[in-house]
């Protein structure tokens, strides 16, 4: 018999109301946060509970910023750091994917020789990092990390391996959709986005509290790449083309902001 203290609910699945009564503080969060991004505070998602600031936040004088570095080049950045299949020995296992799109601003215009990074799990779901200690195999020729500059169209360009869900303990039979992790730099690490990507028609979305923290429908099918066929390169890779807006209505969904 489980001891689990959610091992006995009927519908034995992931409920986003679990943290009833918290709906007056998620609304407060909601009110603060712009549009379209997920609050600091989401309770269904417990980790933002002891994250989240509780007061006001304090305006840091930008004479006290470091705007002007540290600066990413190209130089920094080799070919084979956008290819997550061809950084170990043997190949990796799993679903090639090449995903690729464009970086732009609210005006649409794009955004140039901007740093991308990308991390994720394997094909099993399963991160090389040793917190992570899911019992799927982990893949001795897949890292799960690669990054790249935006060419002068603001366009990125990565093959790598899809995903696979993965459980995460946020509540009774939590899995997390299949994701890829993006992070953006500006011209230093005060200035970093980060952002998740999906896959179209994953059932996990109905359930997952992370997808749920964006509270537009609209802004949260922006998290969702698309697939296409151009991209798709002949016996090699399917083709998904992801597009992150950084400001206005049709922003992409960024984490923290």
């Amino acid at each position: 018999m489980s001891t689990h203290p959610d091992a006995a609910r009927a519908d034995g699945g992931a409920r986003l109301d679990d943290m009833a009564g918290l709906e007056e503080e998620t609304a407060t969060s909601l009110a603060r946060t712009p549009a379209g991004d997920p609050p600091l505070l989401f309770p269904p998602y417990r980790s933002t509970r002891p994250r989240s600031p509780r007061r006001a936040l304090v305006p840091v004088p930008e004479e006290l910023m470091p705007l002007d570095g540290p600066a990413f080049g190209h130089l920094d950045v080799t070919e084979t750091d956008a290819d997550l299949t061809r950084q170990h020995d043997g190949e990796p296992i799993g679903e090639r994917m090449t995903v690729t799109g464009r970086v732009l601003d609210s005006d649409g215009r794009p955004v140039r020789h901007q740093l991308v990074e990308v991390w994720q799990a394997n094909a099993a779901g399963r991160y090389p990092h040793p917190d992570d200690q899911h019992p799927a195999p982990l893949d001795p020729n897949f890292s799960g990390g690669g990054r790249c500059v935006t060419d002068d169209d603001g366009r990125y360009r990565f093959t790598t391996i899809k995903p696979g869900p993965y459980p995460w303990k946020n509540h009774y039979n939590a899995w997390r959709p299949a994701h890829i992790h993006f992070s953006l730099f500006g011209t230093g690490f005060t200035q970093r986005l980060i952002t998740q990507m999906y896959f179209p028609n994953d059932p996990l979305f109905a359930f997952d509290p992370i997808v749920h923290a964006v509270p537009d429908p609209a802004a949260r099918q922006r998290l969702v790449a698309r697939f296409d066929m151009a991209t798709t390169v002949p016996e090699q890779s399917l083709g998904y083309v992801f597009d992150v807006v950084l400001r206005g209505r049709g922003s992409t969904p960024l984490e923290g902001s």
